[in-house]
Order: structure tokens, then C-alpha cells, then sequence
């Protein structure tokens, strides 16, 4: 049981957000997983292994945190090429694999989540930036209430490649909120650096 109320909530959202996931991802077919993304360098099935492959580096930076201390971002330094460098890896793995390297992945980072004090989550984080957005320092709880919702967030990437699922209403239900629609368009159009 966590010990800071915004751990908890984030861990309640997170482990519903990955159930609906892990439904939708396993919903689609071969082709619906190999179809590129528009405006993204990704397939559909390259956002499942991105999902599955971030949560070490953020236990690193949760870790680091609650140490009050920033984490050495190492290969995280560029998130863009450490991100492509795990979904370029991953792409001949069948679902279902990936889907258990997220499992396993989760688990330990919902273990670093459990950890944190509710002072360790108002302390400030470093986001080192990405292609389109500027690095920036933020109180951890803003960060973990923003990343919660990384799931459904990239389902509606995910959509774009998937136009027949639009009519779907429990996909559109789960990905209007405010905070996905933002980051849509903070991500859209070309890199800013």
C-alpha cells in the first residue's frame, strides 16, 4: 500500500488505464498492428513496446526523486534515441511478448510508486525533453498526474492509424480528457529543436 496519497491515485489510475490497454492491444489484428501511424515515424504496434519499455527509466527518476536528487539520465539523455532504439528492437516480437516484458515492467515500477512519501512526491523533477518539448523542472506529483493517463494517450495516437475504431464510444470515452488532448497538440507538427 502506498504511503503517499498521490501514489495511490496515480497507481488506481495506471493499473486501470493498463487493463483497458492490454484489452485494446490484444483486440487488434496483425495488419491493424503493423499499420504506420500518421504523422509518426511509429506502427501501431511500436507504441505498445514504447509503453512497455519506458517504466525502468522512470523508477531510475522516481527513485532519484525521493533521494532528492536528479536521476543521471545516462542513455535517457536523448529520450527520443533511447526510445527508438527499444520499439527498433522490439519490432519482430510477437504481442503477446511485449505485452509481458510491460507486465513485468509495470510491476516494478508500481514497487517504486508504493516507496514514495507524499514529501518525496512534491519534490521537484527534472524532464530532460524530447524532440518537441522543452526540458523543464517540475514538482514530481504534476509530472505522476500528467504521465498516469501515458496509456490512453497513446491509444489515441494509436487511433489515427485506426479509423474504423473512431466509431468505437469506450475508446473515445476513454481518451477525451483534457490532458491527452493537450499533449496531442503539444506533439503535433514538425520538431521544435
Amino acid at each position: 500500500m502506498a504511503s503517499s496519497e498521490t501514489a495511490r491515485r496515480v497507481i488506481d489510475m495506471i493499473v486501470a488505464h493498463r487493463e483497458q490497454f492490454e484489452a485494446f492491444c490484444r483486440s487488434l489484428s496483425e495488419e491493424e498492428l503493423s499499420r504506420p501511424v500518421p504523422d509518426s515515424t511509429w506502427a501501431v504496434k511500436d507504441f505498445v513496446s514504447h509503453l512497455a519499455t519506458l517504466d525502468p527509466g522512470l523508477v531510475e527518476s522516481f527513485e532519484a526523486a525521493a533521494a532528492g536528487r536528479t536521476a543521471d539520465a545516462g542513455p535517457m539523455s536523448d529520450l527520443d534515441a533511447y526510445n527508438e532504439g527499444l520499439v527498433t528492437e522490439r519490432r519482430e516480437w510477437p504481442l503477446e511478448r511485449i505485452l509481458e516484458e510491460a507486465r513485468v515492467n509495470r510491476a516494478a515500477l508500481i514497487g517504486a510508486l508504493e516507496r514514495l512519501t507524499e514529501e518525496e512526491v512534491g519534490r521537484t523533477v527534472h524532464f530532460m525533453g524530447d524532440a518537441k518539448r522543452s526540458p523543464a523542472d517540475l514538482p514530481l506529483k504534476v509530472f505522476l498526474l500528467g504521465w498516469a493517463r501515458h496509456d490512453p494517450i497513446h491509444v489515441a495516437d494509436m487511433l489515427r492509424a485506426l479509423p474504423e475504431r473512431h466509431s468505437d464510444t469506450e475508446l473515445a470515452a476513454w481518451t477525451d480528457d483534457p490532458v491527452i488532448k493537450a499533449y496531442q497538440i503539444a506533439m503535433s507538427g514538425p520538431p521544435r529543436r
